[in-house]
């Protein structure tokens, strides 16, 4: 292993591990929430156009016009 790569995963580690992707922050938040705007995602940094991506993937359940859920949530 390289000494730049040594260095990169010692950084890594100290700050707690790697950033977690657009797609888990936007499936945690609606796990968290049940249910999300996408003014909501959009406020935590992920662009509308990956919600139609991760809603092709089945991440994400459009479930109304600009409202989204998490794929493996159940509905109330």
């Amino acid at each position: 292993m390289r000494k730049r790569d040594r260095e990169r995963a010692e950084r890594i580690q100290l700050t707690g591990g790697p950033k977690p992707s657009l797609r888990q922050r936007a499936v945690a938040l609606a796990r968290e929430r049940g249910v999300v705007r996408t003014r909501d995602l959009t406020n935590i940094g992920i662009p509308r156009r990956y919600l139609t991506r991760m809603c092709n993937e089945g991440l994400l359940i459009k479930v109304g016009y600009g409202i989204y859920r998490a794929a493996d949530h159940q509905a109330a």
